[in-house]
């Protein structure tokens, strides 16, 4: 990884941060002593994200079949692990702001992205649905890192891909001297998520591992990837869809051994949870 873009990314003092509530339910959650009122306390402590939780943990995204109107009854109806994923959801979405044309493409991008993730890890039961949702939300944190840091320079890669027709990160590489990818991975690891969420960031477009790279990490990367690539296909997120997007032919559906079959299934699941859900993400 770039190591001069590393020590200034980890030395930033004007970088976004994620809201207190999410870390301390992350460390309340990983002390092992946590308790649901304990949770529920530190959730109400900020009232947007409180409701931000509740309004989430009542789509069918969930799948809870009576509806929830208290934090206590979200975190003992949810559990700890999936109520982690859901108020850092609810928090990072103060990070994409200001919020102009570019922030809310590129949030419905992640929560799309998000959304997809859980839906094939729990489909294909290649990865943990809640370390997947996760990646699926971060895999693009570094395109709002980096316009938030220069706006005009992000605005410039940007117009390479409408004018020129490719990717942003072929654009982005006529422009910077580091990726999106490297951008996110350095955040999240400022912002002290686990290290295999990190590589998941990393990787989610080159996809290039190491011979001796653990199982669960490549399956992980490539579940973000696959993601990510849904919402290309359906256009969430982005301008256009990408119709010419052969799914089956990429190397994280060929890794996970996604047949046509299944992946019409996962398609299907996802374009339909899309848009039943993503009034409750708005």
């Amino acid at each position: 990884m770039n190591r001069e873009l590393e020590i200034m990314i980890m030395t930033a003092s004007d970088l976004p941060t994620i809201p207190v509530v999410a870390t301390k339910v992350m460390q309340l959650i990983e002390s092992e002593k946590a308790t649901a009122e304990e949770l529920a306390k530190v959730v109400a402590s900020d009232p947007a994200v409180a409701a931000r939780v509740l309004k989430i943990s009542n789509s069918s995204f969930y799948g809870c079949q009576r509806q929830i109107q208290t934090l206590s009854h979200a975190i003992v109806v949810l559990g700890f692990s999936t109520l982690k994923s859901l108020v850092v959801a609810a928090s990072v979405k103060q990070v994409y702001k200001p919020y102009g044309l570019t922030e809310k493409m590129l949030w419905e991008h992640s929560f799309g992205a998000g959304l997809a993730a859980r839906i094939i890890a729990k489909e294909t039961r290649a990865a943990n649905e809640e370390e997947a949702f996760l990646g699926g939300l971060f895999h693009d944190i570094g395109k709002i890192i980096m316009n938030n840091m220069d706006s005009q320079q992000f605005q410039a890669a940007m117009q390479k891909c409408y004018n020129d027709q490719v990717s942003f990160s072929e654009a982005e590489r006529q422009v910077y001297s580091y990726t999106h990818s490297e951008v996110g991975a350095l955040v999240i690891k400022k912002w002290n998520f686990p290290d295999i969420l990190m590589h998941a960031v990393l990787k989610h477009h080159s996809f290039d591992f190491a011979e001796d790279e653990d199982a669960y990490q490549i399956r992980l990367a490539c579940v973000v990837g696959l993601a990510n690539m849904f919402c290309h296909k359906a256009g969430v997120g982005m301008r256009e869809p990408d119709d010419d997007l052969e799914l089956l032919e990429t190397v994280p559906a060929q890794l996970l051994g996604i047949d046509q079959q299944k992946m019409e299934i996962l398609l299907e699941s996802f374009n339909a949870a899309y848009e039943k859900d993503k009034s409750y993400f708005g």
